[in-house]
């Protein structure tokens, strides 16, 4: 992955590559940020870039002041993810082939082929989908971490710096953060520690203390627009059963919103908070942001946003918040969601 090839981020990483290039590179580093931000792509891209034999640096006025060369051998075997000194650590959990003790090292082929094929963006619950593990929760374990120390410890096979890309850290157990405390505090020579995560809450401090932070903003990219048209149905069916609340209907609704996964639903969830501001500012300035009203249902388009006013969106929003909070830290959410149905029907009808 070359830095030209991830949207956006370009202040970001001409910081990045700044810091290379003064060789003040720290050796555990943590990319805090929503998957749609590019976090996971970023962190490659600059393991690639710190491993390039050909950097290139480009004169002023250019978008990007540096980035990998993207042709000489250690760039051509980290854009196929298969650099000998390039090692990933991931959630896992046990499947039909791995019924005991899971560890990351049991799928990484698994692993590189999703990258591929999401172009490293994909999301925490298309992993588990690709695994066959959607109902179950991902873990980094202390096997992990053990595994990871002994990658650590030994010689690069090509020279350069050995690399350890670690995504959504934060599924560390207690376990695995503390055998990885002595590594952050002692690093052998030129290896690299980078740490992708999306929540710091939930990260240990006795970790993030020790760890250099980039914080990579998602830049307004964390709803694709085939999800849109989906969560937009989604939306205008939840919406009318409130307004009936008719319990049999609107305990499918909630079941079927179980089974998407926790990312879908914090996604919806975001979709659910974007609408309500689009239908607020229509309501009370009369302001219409372009395609944010348009939810595939004409008389829907037309009268829902009326609803929202001064005397429930607050609540509303607060309600939908506490929801994605919840759901961010596992909560039921066939609870979750059918409490959540509660309180928007009583504050719709507060209008």
């Amino acid at each position: 992955m070359q830095f030209k090839d991830i949207k956006g981020q370009r202040v970001l990483i001409n910081r990045l590559t700044e810091i290379i290039d003064s060789g003040r590179v720290s050796h555990a580093q943590m990319f805090l940020g929503p998957t749609t931000s590019g976090s996971l792509a970023l962190a490659i891209a600059y393991a690639q870039y710190l491993n390039c034999e050909n950097k290139q640096h480009y004169g002023e006025g250019a978008e990007l002041r540096a980035d990998s060369c993207g042709q000489c051998p250690n760039c051509r075997k980290y854009e196929q993810l298969m650099h000998s000194d390039l090692h990933f650590v991931f959630p896992s959990a046990t499947t039909t082939t791995v019924s005991s003790k899971p560890c990351s090292e049991d799928f990484q082929e698994e692993f590189r082929d999703f990258l591929n094929e999401y172009h490293q963006v994909g999301s925490e619950d298309e992993w588990y989908a690709r695994l066959g593990i959607e109902n179950k929760q991902g873990m980094i374990r202390e096997k992990d971490a053990d595994n990871l120390v002994r990658t650590l410890a030994l010689k690069s096979y090509e020279g350069g710096y050995k690399v350890v890309v670690m995504w959504l850290a934060e599924r560390m157990n207690l376990d695995a953060a503390n055998k990885l405390l002595k590594t952050l505090e002692e690093p052998t020579d030129k290896t690299l520690l980078l740490l992708v995560a999306e929540s710091r809450d939930r990260m240990l401090q006795t970790i993030l203390s020790r760890v250099q932070l980039v914080v990579v903003k998602d830049l307004g990219m964390g709803i694709p627009e085939e999800r849109r048209a989906e969560f937009a149905q989604m939306f205008v069916s939840w919406m009318r059963l409130l307004f009936k609340l008719d319990m049999q209907t609107l305990s499918a609704w909630v079941d079927q919103t179980a089974t998407i996964g926790r990312e879908s639903q914090k996604r919806f969830l975001q979709f659910v908070q974007e609408s309500l501001r689009a239908c607020f500012l229509k309501t009370v300035a009369g302001i219409e942001l372009p395609g944010e009203l348009v939810f595939g249902d004409e008389k829907f388009d037309i009268f829902f946003p009326s609803m929202i006013t001064v005397n429930n969106i607050e609540q509303m929003n607060q309600a939908v918040n506490d929801a994605a909070y919840a759901i961010e830290r596992n909560a039921n959410a066939k609870i979750t969601f059918m409490q959540l149905s509660f309180t928007m029907s009583k504050m719709i009808k507060k209008r």
